[in-house]
Order: C-alpha cells, then sequence, then structure tokens
C-alpha cells in the first residue's frame, strides 16, 4: 500500500506541471489566434490554473525562481479576472 502512496506522491507533481504547462501554452496560442482576448476571463483563469500547476511542482522540486514567478503569475491572473468583473458591472 505505501509503494502506491509513493507512486501517487510522485506522479501528481509531474501531472500538476504538464497540466499547468499544456494550460499556460494553451492560453498563449489562443490568444495569438484571437481566439481568446485579454480581458476574457477564460484566458486569466487557464492563466491560474498554469500557475497552480507549475508551483505545485515546483514546491515539490525545491525550484525557488519557478515558484516565485508562477505565483507573481496567478496574482496577476487572480486581479485580470477581478477587474474585468468590476468593469462589467460598471
Amino acid at each position: 500500500m505505501s509503494s502506491i502512496l509513493f507512486s501517487v506522491g510522485k506522479v501528481l507533481p509531474i501531472v500538476a506541471g504538464w497540466t499547468g504547462t499544456i494550460s499556460y501554452l494553451a492560453a498563449y496560442l489562443l490568444l495569438s489566434m484571437n481566439k481568446l482576448k485579454a480581458d476574457d476571463r477564460l484566458y486569466h483563469a487557464m492563466n491560474i490554473v498554469g500557475a497552480a500547476g507549475l508551483t505545485y511542482n515546483a514546491v515539490v522540486l525545491n525550484d525557488f525562481p519557478n515558484i516565485i514567478v508562477n505565483v507573481i503569475w496567478g496574482v496577476i491572473a487572480f486581479w485580470a479576472i477581478s477587474s474585468i468583473v468590476r468593469a462589467k458591472r460598471n
């Protein structure tokens, strides 16, 4: 049983990292193809998913530069979504 838990513990950061990478790249691709716009909540939500996945992966790997950049990226994305929501209310 412990070997199964150990395997999950190794696999989860890898899955999170790849999910984050794919989310970042898809968001940028869709933005570049004009399928999403910078004021679309989906664009920023994809960036939050990317930041969360890559931050988790970086924490497991003790990769502090990537932790910092991805946490800040996620904060910016949250800020952008809240700005979009506030602007649409007004």
